[in-house]
């Protein structure tokens, strides 16, 4: 009975030890939790000079590509050295030569006859006018002689002998053609882009030699959309207007080439499938033939095109990124918060967009991406250098 008297003390006093500790605890500390606050980029709106750019793609071609081909028959006996995939050549220049021999004999036999026409032809004139003087000793000795007919002033027989002249002529020309046709020349200054026949080879009239394009200037069909014509002014079918310049750039590795070239004019349709308008672009002396410094511009390169179009008026240069839903500014006001503003858009390209509306000189907007960004939200500024408008 002593011992469990002892417990309940105890534990009486256990517990009225805790209640004493728990009234007599000290309250917590109270700390108030800052929201943190989003540093963002800002740049200043400024109304400036944009004239308008359209940027589009195209592979560059050749203005003229021809298959050289064979016009005579034979034997192909020399070739020049620049007559490889990748030469250059110039207008005029042999490029190979097929043998000559049974047309430099063609050629001999056609002079030899044309030499016999010529000789029948001096005969028999001088006959017709053996005749006429024979009529007219005649009449002079019986007056009653009639007139003298065609046959026996022996016409007939000098217009066959002229018919024979100037088919034999022809003949001529055609077997002088054909000799000339076995050297074979280049139409223009050009490049051999594919060799098809050597020396050795027996050719066909029409058997393919080469395919070959010019190298004076080059073209480049590049596409431009509906709402793109819109921006520039193309030039005009009867050469009224001037042609437009074009940046042209390609990247190779970490380089990139630079070459400027003319809008010299439009395909005239759009695309039924695409819908879009190609206009040609043209560069001249592709290969650098003159001798100027400048990488070449080889046929085949893709390259992206820069078109300068039309004055746009002052407008503020936006970049594309800083808006939200395409048309959403959020503007930073005085005290370092935000607000959405929807703005006018004039025109777009693949970095920028032209505004209108929505926006006064001097208002600063964030080109930071918020997640979730709410209007009146407090943020830290770090102002960029505003943008220039001029394009």
């Amino acid at each position: 009975m002593k011992t469990w008297l002892i417990s309940i003390a105890i534990l009486a006093s256990a517990v009225g030890g805790a209640f004493v500790m728990v009234q007599t605890r000290a309250a917590p500390t109270q700390m108030e939790r800052e929201i943190p606050v989003l540093l963002v980029d800002a740049i200043e709106a400024r109304r400036e000079p944009v004239f308008f750019r359209v940027n589009t793609q195209g592979a560059v071609t050749p203005r003229t590509e021809s298959n050289l081909v064979s016009e005579v028959s034979g034997q192909i006996v020399e070739v020049a050295s620049n007559y490889v995939a990748g030469g250059f050549f110039r207008k005029g220049e042999l490029l190979l030569r097929i043998d000559p021999r049974n047309y430099q004999s063609a050629l001999k036999s056609a002079q030899a006859n044309v030499a016999r026409v010529q000789t029948q032809v001096a005969k028999e004139n001088a006959l017709a006018n053996f005749a006429l003087d024979d009529w007219k000793t005649l009449r002079d000795l019986n007056a009653s002689t009639g007139p003298i007919s065609d046959l026996a002033l022996r016409k007939p027989q000098l217009a066959e002998a002229i018919a024979e002249s100037i088919s034999a002529e022809a003949a001529l020309e055609k077997a002088q053609e054909d000799l000339n046709r076995t050297s074979i020349r280049a139409p223009y200054d050009g490049m051999v882009q594919e060799k098809r026949a050597d020396v050795g080879q027996y050719v066909n009239t029409g058997s393919q030699l080469a395919l070959i394009f010019a190298t004076d200037y080059a073209e480049i069909r590049l596409p431009i959309t509906q709402r793109e014509l819109a921006l520039v002014d193309l030039p005009s079918a009867d050469g009224s207007s001037l042609p437009l310049p074009v940046t042209l750039t390609s990247q190779a590795g970490k380089i990139q080439h630079t070459w400027q070239g003319l809008i010299v004019r439009s395909e005239g349709v759009f695309d039924s499938a695409s819908r879009v308008l190609y206009v040609v672009a043209q560069v001249e002396d592709p290969y650098n033939q003159s001798g100027r410094n400048g990488e070449l511009l080889r046929i085949g390169t893709f390259v992206t095109a820069s078109i300068q179009g039309r004055f746009g008026g002052a407008l503020f240069t936006i970049p594309r990124h800083a808006l939200q839903r395409g048309e959403t500014l959020w503007i930073i006001d005085e005290q370092q918060k935000i607000y959405p503003r929807d703005v006018q858009i004039v025109s777009t390209d693949e970095e920028y967009a032209y505004v209108d509306g929505g926006l006064v000189n001097g208002d600063r907007y964030t080109i930071t991406p918020i997640d979730q960004p709410l209007p009146g939200m407090p943020v830290r500024v770090n102002t960029l250098p505003r943008l220039s408008n001029v394009r």
